[in-house]
């Protein structure tokens, strides 16, 4: 999980190796704090200190502590220090609570995994990684992943402890494609993506794959044809709909050669909406899903049986709304002061807190945290409001946006409101909440906390989006959002991996 300190050669890799150590700090004083323990401080270097750094792979060689000091600056080495000492101290009590972070722990999830007979996925464009989280909690083992944002792969590689760091790829898939036999060699299930895809022709003058924008999608396809996959799960925005036959038309137009066999695809497409999954926001993504024609043949089923099939189990799934969502956690006040996004503190939150609850107590908590009991509760912090926006957070009533007369006097875009007539809404508790979008790392106004003057946090967006309570996303503070915001809800992927799984022998 962490980079040797003598490795880091760039101002970003420096940023999320001290981000990791604080996150061990910040767990580690979590964790005294629940069980009423006194945080050592002892910053003692001594043998054992040198040897848990150097198993810990932040250090290579003992003498690599002196850089290592100066890296992390005098407090927050000290701090380290005595929390490894802490660790020492009390590691039966803290059992698995730093799994994550220790790289023994990662190597043991990742062989337990791969000796496992579960059917395995690829995930091109992971990002956060919410379609492999809903395929991982229903049985499926992720052999590669991949995204071009830096953050997402950290955010990825944190929560998927059972996956090696080699098979998360911060990268172009173009490279990946282009040079596949370096990256696959077992049979793979399913590949799961959503390539983004920009240059659509209305007037079908231009296909889609054609279109120099698109080339990302352009090399999802290519990769489908050297992978030859079982099953393809593909996800876009509604948007794409009115293009989605000429989708149709290149995996029709697939063809390759596996054990002496010419293979090809069948695909059909449907937008589904998150809330019939059970997840408490009406997101809709269009979804293809394509099928190897023998895999076809061998189960007797296609493509539109298989969506039929994903809409007929999720017909007695029970519905949430937002409230649903937004209980059982913390309330918090908006800090009225900038730039407190990464100063903890009791009343506006904490990247890492003790859950005040069991992460249990209804059934939306019971289904995206699957039963588990959830000690502490990440990225619930809440955002900065200046005196204008507090006013109007305020005084609007769920359901209202920035044409309500209430707030006339100090809409600050009233002028443009038949542009931005809904950049300033109060969410409605309940019904499923309106779509996350990345659009949050810019400001949340559009997504007002129904009961408290405030936006929603990162770990609430989170839920909404049926995340588990102890999904951790790293990374600056706006960047979580941009991250929840282009995720796929894991409990909809679960929805559409539970009924693969049925077919993959």
């Amino acid at each position: 999980m962490y980079t040797p300190i003598t490795e880091i050669t760039d101002l970003k890799s420096k940023k999320f190796f001290i981000e990791k150590i604080e996150l061990f700090l910040k767990i580690t004083k979590a964790f005294s704090e629940k069980h009423h323990l006194q945080l050592d401080l002892n910053t003692c270097i001594d043998d054992f200190i040198i040897h848990k750094l150097l198993k810990l792979n932040i250090i290579s060689k003992p003498e690599h502590i002196i850089l290592l000091k100066k890296t992390l600056k005098k407090d927050v080495f000290n701090d380290f220090v005595s929390a490894l000492h802490f660790q020492r101290n009390n590691l039966k009590k803290l059992g698995n609570t730093l799994d994550k972070l220790d790289p023994l722990k990662r190597k043991q999830a990742q062989k337990k995994a791969d000796k496992s007979s579960d059917p395995r996925i690829i995930d091109f464009f992971c990002g956060a990684g919410g379609l492999s989280l809903g395929f991982r909690q229903e049985g499926f083992h992720i052999d590669l992943a991949n995204d071009y944002e830096a953050v997402c792969i950290e955010t990825f590689k944190y929560n998927h402890p059972e996956v090696p760091e080699n098979r998360v790829i911060h990268g172009d898939i173009r490279e990946i494609v282009n040079h596949i036999e370096n990256y696959i060699d077992k049979e793979i299930d399913v590949v799961v993506g959503g390539p983004p895809c920009q240059g659509f022709s209305s007037a079908n003058q231009q296909r889609v794959i054609d279109d120099p924008r698109n080339e990302l999608y352009k090399y999802f396809i290519i990769g489908i044809t050297k992978i030859a996959p079982k099953f393809v799960v593909m996800e876009n925005v509604r948007g794409m709909l009115p293009y989605a036959d000429q989708v149709v038309e290149d995996y029709h137009n697939i063809s390759l050669k596996k054990n002496g066999k010419t293979l090809s695809y069948d695909v059909a497409y449907k937008v589904m909406v998150s809330d019939n999954f059970g997840v408490a926001q009406k997101r809709q993504r269009l979804i293809f899903i394509a099928v190897r024609n023998d895999i076809s043949k061998s189960n007797n089923i296609t493509p539109q049986q298989i969506i039929n099939e994903i809409d007929k189990s999720s017909e007695n799934v029970k519905r949430h709304v937002l409230k649903d969502a937004l209980a059982h956690i913390k309330p918090l006040e908006a800090p009225r002061v900038k730039n407190m996004t990464d100063i903890d503190d009791e009343i506006t939150g904490k990247k890492v807190d003790v859950n005040q609850f069991q992460g249990n107590e209804n059934s939306y908590l019971k289904l995206i945290n699957e039963g588990r009991k959830i000690e502490y509760v990440f990225n619930h912090k809440a955002r900065y409001t200046n005196d204008i926006n507090y006013e109007i957070y305020e005084t609007l009533e769920q359901g209202e946006d920035g044409t309500s007369e209430k707030i006339k006097h100090v809409m600050p875009y009233k002028h443009r409101n038949h542009i931005f007539k809904d950049k300033y809404f109060k969410l409605i508790e309940d019904k499923p909440s309106r779509t996350i979008t990345a659009h949050l790392k810019m400001d949340c106004h559009s997504h007002i906390h129904p009961r408290q003057v405030r936006s929603i946090t990162p770990r609430e967006a989170a839920r909404i989006q049926s995340f588990s309570d102890d999904y951790v996303f790293l990374g600056a503070y706006l960047k979580t959002y941009m991250q929840i915001g282009n995720a796929v809800p894991p409990v909809m992927a679960r929805g559409i991996a539970k009924v693969l799984k049925n077919y993959i022998k």
